[in-house]
């Protein structure tokens, strides 16, 4: 499968999984990323963005982090932005638009108490658990294959917070890639 091809049936994924509506205050990427008018209740619909984007502007966010993302999750931030949406088996994390990705690296620091644990042990969080899993899911950088792609982690929120231990929970997907197939499989099933 060509790579643009699996990019935009990830992507199409998206409105299978996640009804990609939320309310205007609480959600600013969503706002950003807004199709039509809200309802009388504050809701908005959003639609994930196709968007190029320079890739010297991945240089800022490889300069905070320990490793490169994997080249098809690489493609897939140069390529759209979107807000946070549940994929069923994981909820990925918003890459709001902007001229830069300083977004995208906000999104991944954004619990610092995580981050300070995540990435010292190898882990790159680029998603949480389902609905309200707060478990972030991760590429485990220490795993690395020859197609420059990692295993996919879900990692025990609570264990870093109160125990200050990183324990990997689930492995979710061998590489990014299986993991948008995967998600492109169960999307196409429903």
């Amino acid at each position: 499968m060509p790579e643009p091809n699996l990019l935009e049936q990830f992507v199409a994924t998206f409105e299978k999984f996640d009804d990609m509506c939320t309310v205007q205050e609480l959600d600013p990427v969503a706002r950003q990323l807004k199709v039509g008018e809200s309802d009388e209740y504050g809701f908005i619909k959003w639609r994930p963005a196709k968007m190029s984007t320079d890739r010297k502007l991945l240089d800022p966010l490889y300069a905070k982090l320990p490793a490169r993302f994997p080249p098809l999750y690489e493609q897939l931030v140069l390529s759209y932005r979107w807000a946070e949406v549940d994929l069923g088996s994981f909820r990925l994390l918003a890459n709001p638009p902007g001229t830069g990705l300083s977004g995208l690296l906000a999104e991944i620091e954004r619990d610092q108490g995580l981050t300070e644990s995540l990435i010292p042990a190898g882990y790159i969080k680029f998603g949480k658990g389902p609905d309200t899993d707060y478990d972030p899911v991760c590429f485990d950088i220490k795993s690395r294959t020859k197609s420059e792609d990692y295993r996919i982690v879900k990692i025990d929120h609570e264990e870093i917070l109160c125990n200050y231990r990183v324990k990997v929970v689930a492995d979710l997907a061998p590489s990014f890639r299986h993991l948008m197939i995967q998600t492109i499989e169960r999307a196409s099933s429903r």
